[in-house]
């Protein structure tokens, strides 16, 4: 019996003894989040497409059938190479005719040009014979006339062949043109007509193919109205690609284009950058996880932003928040972000100004259970973390949120063995 009475009163000290002499953790109810080192970018995202910087759409300057297509899609074509060649026997006609037509007009020439100096010896003559009163004066007076004739007729002759070589330039530039030949050096990226095919330039230059240089991409992004501010030229960027295999590209942000596009009242601002692609990995229309980037930090200390909503003046904040009545779908809680936002001074909903510092309160779970309000100065800060200039030190725990139902008060400290 004595020992039965011993081991009740042992189980009962047990039982009593965190009740009695214990001292609560107030950091068991709680998830706690270590401060540590790490980067941190504040980032604007967007969607865009990749688009070479430099392409031409080749097109046909004469009518006719496209009677050979010299390149396919992928080819690599030289400034100057052939690409494709219309039927150009209408041409070609032309052109002989011309000639043949400007060899006629230069043989008159001649002709005019013998009749011009006859005229002007028997002008002359006429005139010598007048002065020793050997002729009549209507004699040498129809001697001039003829003699201007000549020359008038000469010139309208010369003016003609003018003509004829200006009408044949034209129809040796139409041959050529029969040659289609690359504007540039670069790839094939298109083809659009097919070869046989009657082409009608009467109506609408057709376009038969596109040669683009892929050395150098742009993207094409379209950031909403909401984040366009928050733009500026020259910043940095970066994107990925599906199947990239989280592969980034960088380059700088050059143009903003003023003039939005509207899809289903969304507006649209396009952003643009160019980006190096020496080996051709980034191929034309590839889709582009794009982001700009507004402040960033390296090797920083960080925090998650659930940190921040856990301080007394967030919860302040919070508290004041579920006191207003609510309407509607208005009366939704704010998640963590806002609550965090609030506590380090920035109004909720909004983005953070990351480029200067500003105040934040968090709770820090000291050694023996406790857990102590702080004030910290932040830096960068994003959706999910954010920078910590000072107030925190590396290692220490932060309070992120509960980890447990309100009714448990926490683990008791263990009573002495007995």
């Amino acid at each position: 019996m004595l020992i039965v009475a011993v081991a009740v009163l042992g189980a009962g000290a047990w039982l009593a003894w965190p009740r009695l002499f214990g001292s609560p953790n107030e950091q068991a109810k709680y998830q706690l989040a270590t401060v540590q080192r790490g980067d941190i970018e504040d980032v604007v995202t967007a969607t865009g497409t990749l688009q070479p910087r430099n392409y031409v759409d080749v097109g046909a300057q004469v009518s006719g059938q496209l009677k050979r297509i010299h390149v396919e899609v992928g080819s690599e074509v030289a400034d100057g190479e052939l690409l494709a060649e219309i039927d150009h026997t209408v041409y070609l006609a032309r052109v002989d005719a011309s000639r043949a037509q400007l060899r006629n007009l230069r043989a008159q020439l001649k002709d005019r040009e013998a009749q011009v100096v006859l005229a002007g010896i028997q002008f002359r003559r006429q005139t010598a014979l007048m002065a020793e009163d050997a002729t009549t004066r209507e004699t040498l007076q129809t001697a001039e006339a003829a003699l201007k004739s000549a020359q008038a007729q000469l010139e309208a002759l010369r003016a003609q062949i003018d003509q004829i070589e200006s009408t044949l330039r034209a129809d040796e530039a139409n041959l050529q043109y029969a040659r289609i030949l690359s504007p540039m050096t670069g790839t094939v990226v298109s083809i659009t007509a097919r070869q046989g095919q009657t082409l009608n330039t009467n109506q609408q230059a057709p376009v038969i193919l596109r040669v683009a240089d892929l050395n150098t991409m742009t993207v094409q992004t379209q950031v909403s109205e909401a984040d366009v501010s928050r733009l500026k030229l020259g910043m940095d960027a970066y994107f990925t690609t599906l199947g990239g295999q989280g592969q980034r590209w960088y380059g700088k942000l050059e143009k903003i284009e003023p003039t939005p596009t509207v899809t289903n009242n969304v507006v649209l601002y396009n952003a643009l950058f160019d980006v190096p692609n020496p080996d051709g990995r980034l191929m034309t229309q590839m889709t582009a996880q794009v982001f700009f980037v507004v402040a960033q930090a390296k090797d920083a200390l960080l925090l998650p932003m659930a940190a921040l909503g856990q301080g007394a003046r967030a919860q302040r904040v919070q508290a004041g928040s579920a006191a207003r009545p609510a309407t509607g779908a208005a009366s939704a809680s704010r998640p963590a972000e806002d609550a965090g936002r609030a506590a380090a001074g920035t109004k909720p909903g909004t983005a953070a100004v990351a480029q200067r510092p500003r105040q934040g309160s968090v709770r820090v779970a000291r050694d023996d259970g406790t857990l102590e309000e702080r004030t910290v100065e932040l830096g960068v800060s994003n959706r999910v973390q954010a920078q910590v200039l000072s107030g925190l030190a590396e290692g220490e725990r932060v309070v992120a949120g509960l980890s447990a139902p309100a009714g448990n008060s926490g683990t008791p400290r263990m009573p002495p063995r007995l």
